[in-house]
Formats: structure tokens, C-alpha cells, sequence
């Protein structure tokens, strides 16, 4: 039996954003008009799939850090633009699509480039496959 596989649609967090954000798939063909589009370990360019978390908190970012600075020293959170790297680990034992990528699974994390941890936060949208 495969783990919880994730969906478009489901809600995602990053530690340094300050919104929720939705997962937009894709990687994966659309089979079927009345089932989900299911997400791979790929589905993780910014914007186009994963879409910004309102404002971002990390000093890492050089607008957080650069409109900090100029708040002598009081972080001033700037709009967040995930810069992000592939799902991890996603499940190796269900691929989707014909370039047969790992199915994303709702304990897989994506990290962003200014120190953020991405992570699935709702399970309304994950299913379970068998």
C-alpha cells in the first residue's frame, strides 16, 4: 500500500512565510475529469507551482534583509518569491507520467533558497492508493 499521495489543491506552509499557500500540478498528465491531478516531486517551480506565502520573515532573503537593514535592525517582512528545489522524498515506489517521477507523498518537504521549509499542510486533498 502507498502512502498519502498529494493532490493539486492542497493547502502548503513554509516556515518563513506568513500565509498558507495552494499546490498548482503540473508535472503529471490529466487522466481523468473527475479525479485530481496528482502531484510529483517535481511540481515545485515557484510561482507556477508553488505560489507565494504572502510576505516572507527570513533575513536570508536580500529584501527581507535590505528593508531590515533599513528599519535599523526591526525585520520588515517583503513579499515572499519562492525560489524552491525539488519535493523530497516523495514515494519511490509510485512514478507518475511517462518520465515516471516520483509521486508526492504528504511527508515530502521542498526547501526554499532564502532558508524556508515548505511543507503539505492539509489532507482534505491527499488520497490514499492501494
Amino acid at each position: 500500500m502507498a502512502g498519502n499521495l498529494v493532490n493539486m489543491g492542497s493547502m502548503l506552509k513554509c516556515n518563513k512565510g506568513m500565509a498558507p499557500s495552494t499546490l498548482i500540478c503540473t508535472q503529471a498528465p490529466t487522466v481523468s475529469a473527475v479525479a485530481p491531478v496528482a502531484a510529483t516531486i517535481m511540481d515545485f517551480a515557484p510561482m507556477e507551482n508553488i505560489p507565494p506565502f504572502g510576505m516572507c520573515m527570513s533575513q536570508a532573503n536580500p529584501e527581507v534583509a535590505a528593508a531590515t537593514a533599513a528599519a535599523m535592525g526591526v525585520l520588515t517582512p517583503m513579499p515572499c518569491v519562492p525560489v524552491t528545489t525539488p519535493w523530497s522524498p516523495g514515494d519511490p515506489m509510485v512514478t507518475i507520467g511517462p518520465a515516471g517521477f516520483p509521486a508526492l507523498d504528504a511527508s515530502s518537504k521542498c526547501m526554499c533558497a532564502w532558508g524556508g521549509e515548505i511543507t503539505i499542510q492539509t489532507t482534505d486533498e491527499i488520497v490514499s492508493l492501494e
